[in-house]
């Protein structure tokens, strides 16, 4: 029994200690600067378990036919400035986001259409990523950018050209073309 109320009696120190060490001042919210280890281990199964749980939504019809739609509006919206697309660069600020935006290429393939269509259409809380729902994108259009974001991988840079280039005002292309402001 005298073990079991040393565990708690230290498990109450330790919470009081993280409540100091976070509420204190002492954790450093300053985004040059990695997480430690556990804390970016914590926020990493916090956004994915949440992603899992709330992604129910199911497609509305074949996905395929909405790629050439998705790719416009990923671009109109401004989402090669973070992730880069086709023979788009990433805009230099978003190497001081942090955590750093994901390669959409390298992580699509990980990803359910569900999932793709759940992060853009909310955002993700302390990451950047903002809710595209909230800036006004209708359903049907984020639908489009995850089926876009699906088929990323494969996409061929004349392809992504050819598809956003009548999406942007003359004389620039749209991955050039800043996002509407919400």
């Amino acid at each position: 029994m005298r073990f079991l109320a040393l565990i708690g009696a230290l498990a109450i120190v330790a919470a009081i200690g993280a409540a100091v060490y976070f509420f204190g001042g002492f954790y450093s919210v300053a985004a040059q600067y990695d997480d430690p280890a556990p804390v970016n281990w914590a926020l990493v199964q916090a956004r994915t378990r949440s992603i899992d749980r709330h992604a129910k939504d199911q497609p509305p019809g074949d996905l395929q036919s909405r790629v050439e739609a998705g790719g416009r509006a990923f671009a109109t919206r401004g989402c090669p400035t973070c992730h880069g697309a086709p023979g788009v660069e990433w805009a230099k600020f978003s190497e001081g986001l942090n955590p750093s935006p994901p390669d959409l290429k390298d992580v699509a393939k990980d990803l359910e259409p569900q999932q793709i269509f759940w992060v853009v259409k909310n955002g993700i809380r302390m990451t950047g990523m903002p809710s595209f729902a909230g800036a006004g994108a209708p359903d049907d259009e984020i639908w489009s950018i995850a089926a876009f974001v699906k088929k990323l991988p494969e996409v061929k840079e004349e392809d992504y050209k050819s598809w956003t280039t009548a999406a942007a005002p003359a004389g620039q292309s749209a991955a050039e073309t800043p996002a509407p402001k919400p």
